[in-house]
């Protein structure tokens, strides 16, 4: 009988004896169970979808996921889509099982989270772990019946307006700081060249090219449970090199002259994104200028693109977006005037 009893701790255990799809015998163990009919609940549930029967409950499939996903999702990735399945999912769905939820019940849900008062991006982020969940279902477990393919998604992919600062605006801003500053540096280089935040808390010496003027981005910086983590960037798409300025190579160049006998490997900018977001909150303030979020720095690059007439698919290079359609959906909009003044040139051939 593969359920135990630990009385040491005087709970339950249950091993569980399987195949893999290419014949090989593999077991699994989880502990800690109070009683041993929860034991024995877990192991047929497991049992189940070994199987492919997607008889099992849609909080234990959220761990299938995430043990079939591990080699492929990072860890802040991981992290983000568990916090909102456990938080938004699991708490309505939970306990029923994967075959039984058809889609009058996701629309009860749907209807549910939007009486929140959530942005409808974050609403479509939501979605969108639901989604993948029935999605993976679906291809790796045979799940007959997939009841988000017949919902409409709730909420909206990108937000309605972005927020940006002019070019103007920001000269306001950059001017409330020393050029001898590292910040200003910082922000010089999240302007001007439209890279995400952790892109820049991640360059090193290493990364930058002085004599041909540019930039490599290929890891990314964040910080979690008090310790400093470098990966790689979002996408394969996020490896990238960015041209800059001559302004920017030189500002670039004498901040680092400065940086005497410093390691190449080391982080150019050894600070935490908190400490970015809280300079540039006091600046905003001492500049007099809208507030935005540091992550707006990228948006406001692309609008200065935009504005000067740059093609979509250099910006969606340069941003290292993974695809056209990001670029689009997020920044198109903006060109509506653009549009106008194509069609002004198009009568100029009059």
């Amino acid at each position: 009988m593969p359920v135990y009893k630990d009385e040491t701790t005087n709970t339950w255990y249950c091993k569980l004896y399987y195949s893999t799809l290419d014949g090989k015998r593999k077991q699994t163990t989880k502990r800690g169970f109070p009683t041993k009919r929860e034991a024995k609940q877990w192991e047929n549930e497991q049992k189940a979808a070994k199987a492919s029967d997607m008889s099992v409950t849609l909080k234990t499939f959220v761990d299938m996921y995430f043990e079939d996903k591990k080699g492929e999702l990072k860890e802040r990735s991981v992290r983000n889509k568990r916090y909102m399945i456990e938080s938004h999912i699991v708490p309505y769905f939970g306990g029923r099982k994967m075959n039984e939820i058809i889609p009058s019940d996701i629309i009860k849900w749907q209807n549910i989270m939007m009486e929140k008062g959530f942005a409808p991006t974050y609403l479509r982020m939501i979605q969108n772990q639901l989604t993948a969940l029935f999605n993976h279902a679906s291809r790796i477990y045979n799940l007959q019946n997939n009841p988000c393919r017949r919902v409409k998604k709730m909420g909206k992919a990108d937000a309605n307006e972005l927020n940006f600062w002019t070019k103007e605006e920001y000269d306001q801003f950059i001017a409330t700081i020393d050029k001898t500053d590292r910040y200003f540096v910082l922000f010089e280089i999240l302007f001007w060249c439209g890279c995400r935040e952790g892109e820049a808390l991640a360059l090193t010496m290493e990364d930058i090219d002085f004599a041909n003027k540019q930039i490599h981005i290929n890891k990314t910086y964040y910080r979690v449970n008090g310790e400093d983590v470098i990966t790689t960037p979002k996408t394969e798409q996020s490896v990238r090199t960015i041209d800059i300025p001559d302004f920017l190579n030189r500002e670039i160049m004498e901040y680092t002259e400065k940086l005497y006998k410093y390691p190449k490997d080391a982080r150019l900018f050894p600070m935490v994104a908190e400490a970015v977001q809280h300079k540039m909150k006091r600046n905003i303030e001492k500049a007099g200028v809208k507030k935005i979020r540091v992550h707006d720095l990228r948006h406001s690059h692309v609008a200065y693109l935009i504005h000067q007439g740059v093609a979509p698919l250099l910006i969606k290079q340069r941003l290292g977006h993974k695809d056209i359609q990001i670029t689009l959906n997020t920044y198109g909009h903006l060109y509506p005037n653009e549009q106008k003044k194509l069609a002004e040139m198009l009568n100029g051939g009059k």
